[in-house]
Parts: C-alpha cells; structure tokens; sequence
C-alpha cells in the first residue's frame, strides 16, 4: 500500500525504496504480479505508454494518441517517416515478448535471469523490422539485428566513448555474470538493476538500438523477480541521461532512484485500484485508465477540470469517483462541440 511522506520536500531516495518495498509486500500477499490475461486492462496501458514513451526518449516523434491508433488498429495516422511508425510497432512487439517471458517463462527462462540468446532475440525483435527497410548507414553485409556490433562508436556528446568492438563479446559475457549474481549484502534489488542497465549502456553492445533494448532488458529482469515494468517517460529525458553519464562516473544513486519512482507508479496501477474505495485518493498514476492518460489527468488537474489534491511533495493526488465525474463532463463538453458544428437545416431533418 502507497504510504505519504511525513513533512514537506522531495521524499528521499532511501524512502522511496521503502515505499517500493511496502508495495511489493502487498502485491505479494495479494499473490504476485498479475499476468497479462489475469488483468489485460493494466498491462495494455502500460504496453502503450512504454512503447510511446521508450521510443520518444530515442527521438522518435509519434505523439501518444498516433501510437495507440497504430497499435490498435495498425493504421498509421499522420505524416512522419515510416521508420518511426517501424520503430514504435517493432517495439511494441518486443514489450509483449518480454511481458510474457517475464511472468511466465517458457524455455527461455530455464538459465537464469537473462541469457545471451534472450538478449540477441530482444534486439532482433526490437530492430530487425526496421533494419529491413530503414537500416542504419553503411551497414554491412554481414551485420544483422541480434549480432554484437563489429564496429566502433564514436563517443557520446556527454564525452562517453563506449568499448572498442573487439572487446565486446568478453564484456558482454562479464555484464551476463553481473545480472545473473546477487546483489551484493545490503543492496537494493533496484539499485543492482540500476547498476546493470547502466553497465549495458556504458557497453553499448550492438550497432544501434541499445538505448531500447537496454530498457527492454531492464523490465524482463523487473518482472522476472517479480517488480513491476519501469516506464521512463520522455519528460524525464534529461534527468534519465544526467543519471546515465553520473553512473559512468561512479553514482548510480539518480539513476536508481528514477528507476524506483517507475517500478513504484507502475505497481500502484496494479495495487490501489484493488485496495481502494471510490474515493479514496490515490496518485494520478493509479487512475489512468483506456480513455485517459496519465498527462491528461495531470493537465486536467492542474487547470482545475480534474477535482484534485496537490501535496506537499508536488505529486497530485485524486479518487476514482472524481475521475469519472471529470470523464462523464469531459463526454458532455465534447457532445456539445460536436452538436454546434452541425447546421440547424440538418438537426431539423
């Protein structure tokens, strides 16, 4: 159950690992992390947000309503490039893979958290579709999606110069012994993950993509012990890359505290509806539902549409019963723009 921090300011990192750690406690007696079948609601919503935000982070520009019509429909609404349209639909595609592996593994799951041939098969399925019609330049013949890149890369503009590709493969092996080893005593299970996804990146295994498939990586390994999927929002780009470039230097405490405010909104979204009443007040997080996003709620709150609670903190806070009431004036309001376009000649038959 989500508990309020005393006082005012930011909460700490510290507290918000505990809050993540009280919510992990209910989600276990309430039996687990569902499966996608058991509450396909939940998890297709943050299907869609990852797909849209996780690809946003990497420049793609599809805005969220293109990305639910093209992953409900498969049309593609707008005028972008194919590649971004290839981007979203190939991602979307391996966040299904790897929800499904994560709750229940097949043989894919029988050595360990992670295998070098889950890894490959994640960046094929995140790529590959693209690669076949927009690859990258001057890709080679012998360079398919799933293969450890064999070139070089430039460093970063952050002054990161990933590995030279000949020494790729041994790292990569080193990275799986990382993932696949205990935190060490008194680590966070958070604070491991921060510590891997930011190693993968630092690695940067594959010729394109690892931005990706590292956060692919990151959700298969959060669900396979039982987390929910951390959904980096590309609000928080610029925090996400500052976090990145101090874990190079040596602090992964930012990274690892992003990371754990996005397990701890996700595993609202499964615990509180469950938990609470119709009014209760429970984060905006908790309320997103098929016909409404969590930045709608956030804009509906902010300008006074959405009956809710600002805290201390800055974190918004609302009921059940007064999201519906803002959905069903919502409707109206629409109903009532649709009914003034249309000429009185034709309302009267």
């Amino acid at each position: 159950m989500s508990i309020t921090k005393p006082g005012r300011g930011r909460p700490s990192r510290r507290f918000v690992l505990e809050q993540v750690d009280l919510d992990m406690d209910d989600l276990r007696r309430a039996g687990g992390l569902p499966s996608p079948a058991e509450n396909d609601e939940i998890w297709h919503n943050i299907w869609v947000e990852e797909a849209h935000n996780s690809t946003a982070i990497e420049g793609n520009t599809l805005l969220m309503g293109q990305v639910r019509m093209l992953l409900a429909e498969g049309r593609a609404v707008g005028d972008k490039e194919l590649r971004e349209y290839l981007e979203v639909e190939a991602y979307s595609k391996a966040a299904r893979w790897v929800y499904g592996q994560g709750i229940t593994p097949d043989a894919w799951g029988a050595d360990g958290l992670l295998t070098l041939t889950e890894l490959r098969h994640i960046h094929e399925l995140t790529v590959g579709p693209v690669w076949a019609t927009t690859p990258p330049d001057d890709l080679g013949p012998d360079e398919r999606a799933g293969d450890l890149r064999r070139r070089d890369i430039a460093p970063f503009a952050s002054g990161m110069k990933p590995p030279p590709w000949p020494e790729i493969p041994a790292l990569v092996d080193d990275w799986l012994a990382f993932v696949n080893s205990e935190p060490t005593i008194g680590e966070h299970p958070v604070v491991h993950l921060a510590r891997v996804h930011a190693e993968f990146e630092h690695i940067h295994p594959f010729r394109d993509g690892n931005g990706r498939v590292g956060r692919l990586v990151l959700n298969l390994l959060l669900v396979r012990l039982g987390y929910a999927p951390a959904i980096i929002r590309k609000r928080d780009r610029t925090a996400y890359l500052n976090a990145l470039r101090r874990a190079d230097a040596g602090d992964h405490g930012l990274l690892s505290e992003l990371l754990a405010r996005a397990v701890k909104d996700s595993l609202d979204r499964f615990l509180l509806p469950n938990l609470a009443g119709p009014v209760r007040l429970l984060p905006l997080s908790a309320l997103v539902g098929p016909t409404v996003t969590l930045r709608a709620l956030r804009e509906a709150a902010a300008r006074g549409r959405l009956k809710a609670i600002r805290e201390d903190n800055g974190r918004w806070v609302s009921s059940k019963k007064w999201v519906e009431s803002y959905l069903s004036s919502r409707a109206r309001g629409r109903q009532s723009q649709v009914a003034r376009r249309i000429p009185t000649s034709s309302r009267q038959g």
